[in-house]
C-alpha cells in the first residue's frame, strides 16, 4: 500500500540535499541506506572518475518471485541542475515549492521518492514482481553522464522505464531526439584598436557574422539548434583573436540533424575564411533518437498500468533528452514517465502534492504489469 505521507515526507528530506551534477555525493550515501533498509545490496560504480564527479551510479537488484522473467529496469537521477542559493523546500497550499531563487529539486527526486516507495511497497505487501534492476544515476543534468559511464554487461534488463519528466500521472514520452554538439574555436589576429585596428582580424565580428547566418531555434515540428555560449575578447582596445562558442543540433530525424549541424558548421567555416580568420572545430554526438511505437511491449507494460490506477494514458513527444536515450542505444526499451511536477529547472518549480499517490501508486503498477506481461 502507497503512504502519500511517507512519500511527502521523503521528498522534503531528499530536496533539502544539496546535490547538483558531480555532488551527489551525500545524497547518495543516504539513498544507499535507504535500499540496505529495504535488504537490497546496493553497489556504486566509478563512473564518476571519468568526468570528476563525487560519487557513482547506485544499482540494486532485487530478485523476481518467479524464476525465468526477464529484468525490468528503473531509473531516475540523483543530480540537480545547478542550485546557487540553499535549497528550502516548502509546502504552499497544495503544493511543495522552492522558498529561494533555486528550483528545489523535484527534477528528479521525486523520481526517486517514487521508485523507493514501489519498492517498499512490493516487499512490505509480498507483491508478485519480475527481477528488478534499481539505478540512481549522477551526472544526468550536465550531459547524462552516468548513464554513458555504466558498464551495461552487468545490466541484464530488457525494458524499462525512466522517472524523469513534468506534467499529469499518466504521460508517458515515447519519442525523443538525437543531440549533437560543438565547440567552435574561432580565430583572428590582434592588434591595437585605436592605433592600427586594420591590422587586425577581429574573431568576435567573424562569430557575430556566422551566427546571424545560421537557422536556429525551432526550425520544423522535429528539428531545434542553438548558439549557447559564446566567449572571447580581453579588453575594448585590443581586436579580439580568439572567441569560443558553443552550440547544438537535435531532430527526431537523423538526416535533419546532420543537415542542420553541417549548416552551422559551415556558416562557420564560410565566415572565418572570408574575413581571414581560422575556425577548429570539435562535434560531440550527446544521444540518439527513440521512438517507441504504441504496440511496443514496454508502452503496452505503461498503458495496463495507467490503466489499472484509473488514468488515462497520454503518449508524448520530448524535445529533451534524457537517461532512458542512452538505454534505448543500449537495446533497453526505456519509456519515460510523467512524475506530476511542473517548471523543472526554475525558481518556479513545483510539485503537486496529490499527485505522489497516484505516482507511487502507478510505479507499484509498472512493475505488476510488467510481471503480468512479460
Amino acid at each position: 500500500m502507497v503512504h502519500a505521507k511517507r512519500m511527502l515526507a521523503e521528498l522534503m528530506e531528499l530536496t533539502r540535499i544539496p546535490s547538483p551534477s558531480r555532488h551527489e555525493a551525500v545524497l547518495a550515501e543516504v539513498v544507499v541506506d535507504k535500499l540496505r533498509a529495504l535488504g537490497l545490496k546496493p553497489r556504486r560504480d566509478s563512473c564518476h572518475r571519468a568526468f570528476g564527479g563525487e560519487a557513482g551510479n547506485i544499482i540494486a537488484q532485487l530478485p523476481g518471485t518467479r524464476r525465468g522473467r526477464p529484468t525490468l529496469l528503473l531509473n531516475a537521477h540523483l543530480d540537480t541542475v545547478a542550485q546557487a542559493t540553499p535549497v528550502k523546500p516548502r509546502i504552499t497550499g497544495k503544493h511543495v515549492t522552492s522558498s529561494g531563487s533555486a528550483p528545489f529539486g523535484a527534477d528528479d527526486k521525486v523520481g526517486v521518492v517514487a521508485i523507493l516507495e514501489a519498492l517498499r511497497c512490493v516487499i512490505e505487501d509480498r507483491i508478485d514482481h519480475p527481477p528488478l534492476a534499481i539505478l540512481f544515476t549522477v551526472g544526468e543534468e550536465s550531459g547524462l553522464l552516468g548513464a554513458k559511464g555504466l558498464d551495461y554487461r552487468r545490466l541484464r534488463a530488457r525494458i524499462g522505464f525512466t522517472f524523469d519528466s513534468g506534467g499529469r500521472i499518466g504521460r508517458i514520452v515515447n519519442r525523443a531526439p538525437s543531440q549533437d554538439s560543438f565547440t567552435a574555436v574561432i580565430t583572428g589576429r590582434a592588434a591595437h584598436a585605436g592605433v592600427s585596428p586594420e591590422k587586425g582580424v577581429n574573431a568576435i565580428a567573424i562569430a557575430a557574422r556566422a551566427i546571424a547566418g545560421m537557422r536556429m531555434g525551432r526550425i520544423d515540428t522535429e528539428t531545434t539548434a542553438n548558439i549557447g555560449v559564446i566567449e572571447g575578447g580581453v579588453a575594448t582596445n585590443i581586436v579580439p583573436d580568439r572567441v569560443r562558442l558553443m552550440g547544438e543540433a537535435r531532430s527526431h530525424n537523423e538526416a535533419k540533424r546532420e543537415r542542420q549541424l553541417q549548416h552551422m558548421l559551415k556558416r562557420l567555416h564560410d565566415a572565418a575564411a572570408a574575413a581571414g580568420g581560422g575556425v577548429e572545430i570539435e562535434v560531440a554526438p550527446q544521444y540518439r533518437a527513440f521512438h517507441l511505437s504504441a504496440a511496443s511491449p514496454v508502452i503496452q507494460v505503461a498503458a495496463a498500468a495507467v490503466r489499472s490506477i484509473g488514468r488515462r494514458m497520454k503518449l508524448e513527444t520530448t524535445g529533451g533528452g534524457s537517461d532512458a536515450n542512452i538505454f534505448n542505444q543500449h537495446g533497453i526499451s526505456t519509456a519515460i514517465i510523467g512524475c506530476g511536477y511542473d517548471n523543472p529547472h526554475s525558481p518556479r518549480e513545483r510539485m503537486e502534492i496529490a499527485e505522489l499517490e497516484p505516482l507511487g501508486r502507478l510505479a507499484g503498477a509498472l512493475i505488476q504489469a510488467a510481471a503480468a506481461a512479460l
